[in-house]
C-alpha cells in the first residue's frame, strides 16, 4: 500500500528493503544490459538511499557480478550481499550480523540441495559450504552476507588466481577459510523463499499473504 493505494512491488524491493534496515545508504544493482526495467523502476534514490548500477556483460558467474562493485567500494564501507529474486524472514535480518568478519545470515530450509548449505561448529564458525551439494549435510542455507570491505577485497584477490575464477561465492570462501580465513553463520534466519521458479513465485506470494507485517508501511 501506498497513500492508501495498491501498487505492484518488484520481487527486488523486499531485498532493498532490509538492505537499507541493515544500515546500507547505497546501493549497487548489477544487471545484464538488456535490464533497463530495473533502472526505470528505482531510478537514482530509494528510502534515502543512493542508487548505481553496474552492468555484467555476459553471464559469468555470482562471483563474476559481485565483484563489479568493487569500485564503488570505500575502504570503511560493510558490504552487503543479497539475491533480489529472495524473499524472507525476519526483515532486520541483516542486523543480526557482525559489522567486522565475513557472515553468513542462515535460514532454514527442507531442500537444502538446491542452495549453499553452510557447515557450522558449535560456536558458529563456518566450516563448509556445500554448493548444491545432493547430500548436504546441513539444512542451513545463506540468504544474506555482510563483511568488511577489506575482506571483499581479499576474496576479490583470491578469486583472481589464475586457478580460481569460481563461478559459485560458496567454493570460493571454502577457499578462503582453507587459507586461513574466518567466517561466521548466524542462525537467526526464519524463512526464506526462491522467487525464480513458478514453484518459489506460488510459495512466497502463499507466504506473505500469511505474513502482512513483511510488507513494513514504513518503507512503503
Amino acid at each position: 500500500m501506498e497513500d492508501g493505494q495498491e501498487r505492484p512491488r518488484a520481487v527486488s524491493e523486499y531485498l532493498v528493503e532490509r538492505m537499507i534496515r541493515g544500515g546500507a545508504d547505497r546501493l549497487c544493482f548489477v544487471v545484464s544490459p538488456g535490464k533497463t526495467d530495473i533502472l526505470e523502476y528505482y531510478g537514482s534514490r530509494v528510502w534515502g538511499a543512493e542508487i548505481a548500477y553496474v552492468v555484467q556483460q555476459r553471464a559469468g558467474g555470482l562471483c563474476d557480478a559481485l565483484f563489479r562493485a568493487l569500485p564503488l567500494l570505500h575502504a570503511e564501507d560493510s558490504v552487503l550481499i543479497g539475491l533480489p529474486d529472495t524473499v524472507w524472514s525476519p526483515v532486520d535480518g541483516y542486523a543480526k550480523l557482525p559489522n567486522d568478519v565475513l557472515s553468513f545470515l542462515l535460514f532454514p530450509v527442507e531442500h537444502p540441495e538446491f542452495f549453499d548449505a553452510v557447515l557450522t561448529d558449535p560456536d558458529g564458525t563456518v566450516q563448509e559450504i556445500q554448493v548444491k551439494q545432493k547430500d548436504a549435510q546441513s539444512s542451513w542455507i545463506w540468504g544474506g552476507i555482510r563483511m568488511p570491505a577489506q575482506v571483499f577485497q581479499a576474496l576479490y584477490h583470491l578469486w583472481c588466481r589464475p586457478e580460481r575464477k569460481d563461478e559459485y561465492l560458496g567454493t570460493l570462501v571454502n577457499a578462503w577459510i582453507s587459507e586461513g580465513g574466518k567466517a561466521v553463520g548466524i542462525q537467526a534466519g526464519q524463512a526464506y523463499v526462491d522467487v525464480g521458479t513458478l514453484h518459489g513465485y506460488r510459495a512466497a506470494l502463499r507466504w506473505l499473504e500469511a505474513h502482512p507485517e513483511q510488507e513494513s508501511e514504513a518503507w512503503l
